[in-house]
């Protein structure tokens, strides 16, 4: 059985190398490996489309100057976003959750790897499972449809990390916007550098992390989607699929080498997957998360 090292919180990642990166645990070392995370959860999300009619939600702006792309104005993201955050609060977690359980994930994936004398081309679709402990001191699970990840074992977190991204770690998070905002921006700074200056797009970065592969309180997740907000250079953009074909619409922030797209259900506001792009419009990557929930044990399926 491989092992892999420590689970901590990504402050982000680099586009041609996701494929080799989302199967890395994190480090406690100033660069820190990563692993894919994930929120809403699409296995529970039938709470938040139940509630969806008690929601006021905020009505879109209409596109203004989208073009082509469909890209919409900073106002069109903002009010997207609390949407989503709207639907994330009512959103219900599994009642009596045990520090001895696991958030089991499901989703399909697919990213680019460079190729030898060539562009990076993007890799099948294939399955990804993974099992995290919900205190982040048990030893989790990930199964992949890749060779080398069959079977791999994620080590505890350590104790009183700051960058843990376990259930009980990140239900401490804050619960006010601007709050989460600093929270954002302070740990994503160890990937702003003079390569990558681009503080904004850190943070960016480091929220979608944090979405794919984790579970969190509701007021958490609602604070984290307002805070996403307040990151200047965020649009949306409409009619975005993810991995299995599911049209969206997306949040999406770029940098000079890219952009990354985090894809919604355009009616219940339940994350669907994401979307990553180079410098050329070129999809790097692709992802669909299909099932959320708590389970007993690591290796065992809902």
């Amino acid at each position: 059985m491989n092992q892999l090292p420590e689970r901590d919180l990504p402050p982000g990642r680099h586009h041609l190398l996701k494929e080799h990166l989302m199967t890395e645990i994190r480090r406690e070392t100033g660069t820190p490996a990563r692993v894919r995370t994930t929120w809403l959860r699409p296995a529970l999300a039938a709470a938040a489309v139940a509630t969806a009619a008690a929601v006021t939600l905020v009505v879109l702006p209409a596109s203004s100057g989208g073009g082509a792309s469909g890209r919409q104005t900073d106002e069109a993201a903002t009010a997207l976003l609390e949407n989503i955050a709207l639907a994330a609060e009512h959103a219900g977690v599994p009642s009596g959750i045990r520090d001895d359980q696991f958030v089991y994930i499901k989703s399909r994936d697919a990213y680019a790897t460079p190729r030898a004398g060539g562009p990076a081309e993007l890799g099948p679709v294939h399955d990804r499972e993974i099992w995290l402990s919900v205190d982040g001191r048990h030893r989790g699970l990930l199964e992949e449809d890749r060779p080398g990840n069959e079977h791999v074992t994620l080590e505890p977190t350590s104790p009183g990390s700051r960058r843990a991204a376990d259930y009980r770690a990140l239900s401490k998070l804050p619960t006010d916007p601007d709050e989460m905002r600093d929270w954002l921006y302070e740990i994503s700074a160890g990937e702003v550098d003079t390569e990558r200056p681009d503080k904004d797009y850190a943070a960016f970065v480091l929220l979608g992390d944090l979405i794919r592969e984790s579970l969190m309180p509701p007021k958490v997740s609602a604070a984290l989607y307002r805070a996403a907000a307040g990151i200047p250079g965020v649009t949306l953009v409409r009619h975005v699929e993810d991995s299995t074909g599911r049209e969206g619409v997306a949040v999406t922030r770029g940098s000079g080498d890219g952009s990354d797209q985090l894809i919604f259900d355009p009616k219940t506001y339940a994350f669907l997957g994401e979307r990553q792009l180079d410098a050329k419009g070129q999809v790097t990557g692709v992802s669909a998360v299909l099932e959320r929930t708590v389970v007993d044990k690591a290796g065992e399926r809902p």
